[in-house]
């Protein structure tokens, strides 16, 4: 249900008590698991964001940049004030298995929303920017 190449997006201390019963992965971001998770994240959200982009009427770059960044920033918001925030923080099955007991761990709202900002906006940047670049050239 967990796959170990996400763990990183989770606060250290749940890390850290998810390792004290499951295999240890390397979860820094230079780690190859981590970063094909994220570069499959942007190849991902970029088609995805293409496609509505283009059924919005994009036409140009800064059209489809702001389109696809939007709907990042919209993206970012519902995992950080609702995945985050609500369901990961108050409702036990959908926790790290192991973990479950660390009700005040998972109430870090601090470190997810210092994770939506930064590096959230940056990758958002990515995706949006290669979206803008697809919309110029179809």
């Amino acid at each position: 249900m967990y796959s170990p190449a996400c763990i990183h997006n989770y606060p250290p201390d749940i890390q850290e008590e998810y390792f004290k019963t499951h295999e240890r992965v390397d979860v820094s971001s230079k780690s190859k698991k981590v970063i094909l998770a994220k570069s499959s994240g942007i190849l991902i959200f970029t088609t995805i964001l293409f496609v509505c982009a283009k059924i919005a009427g994009a036409e140009t770059f800064r059209q489809g940049f702001v389109i696809a960044f939007g709907l990042m920033v919209w993206i970012g918001a519902y995992d950080t004030f609702f995945l985050d925030w609500v369901l990961f923080a108050n409702v036990k099955m959908f926790r790290l298995k192991g973990t479950e007991h660390m009700d005040e761990a998972y109430h870090q709202k601090w470190f997810h929303l210092k994770g939506a900002i930064f590096p959230g906006l940056v990758f958002a940047l990515i995706p949006a920017s290669l979206v803008g670049l697809l919309i110029n050239i179809f």
